[in-house]
């Protein structure tokens, strides 16, 4: 598959989508646009296909012409002071998979990001203390110091993720609750989070939980998958899978994308709704 585009390019045209939305909302035309920014037509063409470089100034014109408020404005203009700026996970390349540092630029452009694991806590909802956990499983040799790095890194990751109001929304079998990761101590912290997550009102965050008792679904089983939606047409859906050996295979062609959509959706419409709490321990 083509490698994501670099992070500025993917919320570039986040943003220059978002830019096209509102003229049209307002009924404006690009010459008009292009005449408020003293600008050629052919200069907001380029700026909403993300073809040339945003500038603050003329995004602020041209929101105050397709009539923003103030306080959208500020939050569009604070979103190209990031969009400008290095990738903010770089200095943490040091402990990242590559193939982390290729899905990043997606992960902090996605609205929602679908999760599924077949026996232990979703990446995107664990503790540091069950991260570092589950690490210490799966990498031995590795030194704490990096796990404490990596730990931080996800903890950041999911930081950012609630900042910019995207949604999680997670699927895992109740044997994750029952598989102690770390000490008992860790595990209660981990499931108190997760029980955190799923109170009402939820927002944000959709857990769900498919019971020991259960029929199967058709993910039962299947290795750990992410899937993560910008919502911009340019930029094609992504799907993280797992594998046994070597790093996750990253997908984003349209037949295989929806394959797993699908079957994301099959394996959720199987198990208990979100308004159901946690089974209790």
């Amino acid at each position: 598959m083509p490698r994501p585009r670099s992070g500025p390019g993917v919320l570039h045209a986040v943003l220059a989508t978002r830019l096209k939305w509102r003229r049209e909302g307002a009924g404006v035309s690009h010459a008009q646009a292009a005449a408020e920014l003293g600008a050629h037509p052919a200069t907001v063409r380029r700026i909403e296909g993300a073809e040339t470089s945003l500038d603050a100034g003329q995004v602020g014109t041209l929101l105050r012409f397709y009539g923003a408020g103030e306080a959208e404005i500020a939050e569009v203009v604070a979103q190209l002071a990031e969009a400008n700026a290095p990738g903010w996970w770089h200095p943490w390349r040091d402990v990242m998979d590559e193939w982390q540092q290729q899905m990043m630029s997606v992960e902090t452009a996605s609205s929602l990001i679908r999760v599924w694991d077949p026996a232990l806590v979703p990446e995107l909802l664990r503790t540091p203390a069950y991260a570092q956990a589950v690490d210490r499983l799966r990498s031995p040799g590795v030194p704490d110091r990096v796990r404490i790095r990596r730990a931080e890194f996800l903890a950041e990751r999911q930081a950012r993720i609630t900042a910019r109001k995207a949604r999680i929304w997670a699927l895992m079998p109740e044997a994750a609750l029952h598989t102690r990761v770390g000490t008992p101590a860790v595990m209660a912290e981990q499931i108190e989070a997760l029980r955190a997550a799923a109170r009402p009102p939820r927002g944000l965050r959709t857990v769900q939980v498919s019971p020991l008792a259960g029929p199967a679904h058709p993910l039962t089983g299947a290795p750990a998958l992410a899937l993560y939606r910008v919502d911009v047409e340019e930029i094609p859906d992504h799907v993280v899978r797992d594998s046994p050996v070597g790093p996750p295979k990253i997908r984003d062609d349209t037949t295989t994308v929806t394959a797993y959509r699908m079957l994301l959706d099959q394996a959720c419409a199987a198990a208990p709704g979100p308004e159901n709490p946690l089974p209790t321990l």
